[in-house]
């Protein structure tokens, strides 16, 4: 159940199309399930407005299709499964239509919502080496309703690739900023910009980049003032914190 579901019968109760016992009901189904491999959290939704994510990595493609079919069960619109490895992805297309995304490594089942966002999210990065991060952040924020751009192989070795995008960068309402190596791209674009920029470090790097720590630590220590930083190659994590602000009132320009 999502926060709209739970909007639309409120909303049902006071027009007096459902009976307030049978809202009751609704809401005292199991929060969550138990189906030995996993509890689903089923009231995430309600709580902070989507519902919860398959973390692929680690998890066998039949455990990844019982917790698919349980949260079907419970009437799941869309279900995203992150680090999802493409022979998975091939088991799961057997029992379900799932539309995959392999540079991403991320999937999902059921129709995307139509984007209900303020604004739009534009990400972006620096070379084509990150552009795995930026398509786990790209499908994130399109599941979880938001309008996306992508903007790729704009970093600071070639500097006029980024500002001959300087208009499309400035018209965003909410940028995530993906780079490896030493992370210089997101701290450029922070200062070129009045929205909110979400910075990510990637592992990718030589020697001394120590697997993305080198990015992460230049965007910790950025000069640029307010950007927001997550952990190493967590694009998902970058686009729920984007589609956060996106969705709330009054956040966009």
């Amino acid at each position: 159940m999502e926060k709209r579901d739970l909007i639309n019968i409120l909303s049902k109760v006071k027009n007096h199309e459902m009976d307030v016992d049978e809202a009751v009901l609704k809401f005292k189904l199991e929060p969550f399930s138990d189906i030995d491999i996993a509890k689903i959290d089923h009231h995430r939704g309600i709580r902070n407005g989507n519902c919860e994510v398959i973390y692929g990595e680690g998890k066998s493609a039949e455990d990844i299709c019982a917790i698919l079919k349980n949260m079907k069960d419970h009437e799941e619109k869309c279900v995203l499964i992150t680090r999802l490895s493409s022979d998975k992805a091939e088991i799961i297309k057997q029992s379900y239509s799932l539309n995959y995304n392999e540079l991403g490594r991320i999937g999902y089942v059921g129709a995307v919502p139509e984007p209900d966002g303020n604004g739009r999210v534009l990400v972006l990065c620096a070379g084509t080496s990150d552009i795995s991060v930026c398509e786990e952040a790209a499908v994130t924020v399109e599941v979880l309703g938001n309008k996306v751009e992508r903007l790729y192989d704009v970093g600071v070795a070639g500097l006029e690739r980024l500002l001959m995008n300087l208009e499309n960068i400035m018209r965003a309402d909410i940028i995530i900023a993906v780079a490896g190596m030493e992370g210089a791209l997101p701290t450029i674009v922070n200062g070129l910009v009045d929205c909110p920029v979400i910075a990510v470090p990637t592992s990718v790097g030589y020697g001394v980049s120590f697997e993305g720590v080198s990015a992460l630590l230049t965007m910790l220590n950025s000069c640029s003032s307010g950007m927001a930083v997550q952990n190493i190659d967590n694009g998902f994590g970058a686009a729920v914190f984007a589609s956060r602000i996106n969705h709330m009132k009054g956040s966009n320009k």
